[in-house]
């Protein structure tokens, strides 16, 4: 099975050193200490101008919870047209109500600003205690990817979960196992989850993303 590798980046240098140790997406951010913001429209042009492979773009107006206020949402569509028109290949988001659940309203206003562009519901679907009635209403809503650590401080600890939604989503939605992935357990992780995405931060050292597209491929 071929594995992808999204590589997670908040730089131009990063994304070159992502694209030559062997990653085939990027998920491109900026704020990477608090867990990744809506990087300027400047650094997405940037990199799209020296990368060939697909840019996905985080919409997050800010660190902190993923419960947003109207401005904040108003803020995040904004921002989903501006990356649009500097030729975002995706977007990554995620949006959740005051009781822990997908905010079914706001994804929707989002997803239409999308306008047909892949979406990723990243990790605050981590945050949802009911992860597969969340899957399924996620499809619904039409989003392509969920990355996860099934709930765990890392992928490999909630390795069963996610192998659970693995085995719920078949082929209606991607899973993508994020947290805490390295060369030394990404073989491992392929297989106790039979997940064919891995997500993975990498700097300007391209070391990272080289090993785990070793030990995938």
């Amino acid at each position: 099975m071929s594995v992808v590798i999204e590589a997670c980046v908040e730089s131009l240098e990063a994304a070159l050193a992502a694209e030559r140790g062997g990653a085939d997406r990027l998920e491109l951010c900026a704020n990477l200490d608090v867990g990744g913001t809506t990087p300027s429209a400047e650094l997405l042009a940037a990199v799209k101008s020296r990368v060939g492979i697909p840019v996905f773009t985080m919409i997050r107006p800010r660190g902190g919870s993923f419960v947003y206020t109207p401005a904040d949402r108003g803020e995040m569509r904004r921002d989903v047209a501006a990356v649009r028109e500097r030729g975002a290949d995706g977007l990554v988001l995620g949006m959740l109500d005051e009781r822990g659940r997908v905010d079914v309203p706001g994804m929707r206003d989002v997803l239409a600003d999308a306008d047909g562009l892949p979406v990723t519901f990243h990790r605050a679907f981590d945050e949802i205690a009911d992860q597969q009635a969340a899957l399924d209403l996620l499809m619904e809503l039409g989003v392509g990817r969920v990355l996860t650590s099934g709930g765990g401080a890392s992928a490999l600890e909630g390795a069963d979960a996610i192998r659970s939604l693995v085995e719920h989503a078949g082929e209606r939605i991607r899973v993508m196992a994020g947290g805490g992935v390295r060369g030394h357990n990404a073989r491992e992780l392929v297989r106790l989850t039979g997940v064919s995405e891995l997500h993975a931060r990498c700097e300007v050292d391209a070391l990272r993303i080289a090993d785990i597209r070793r030990v995938v491929t």
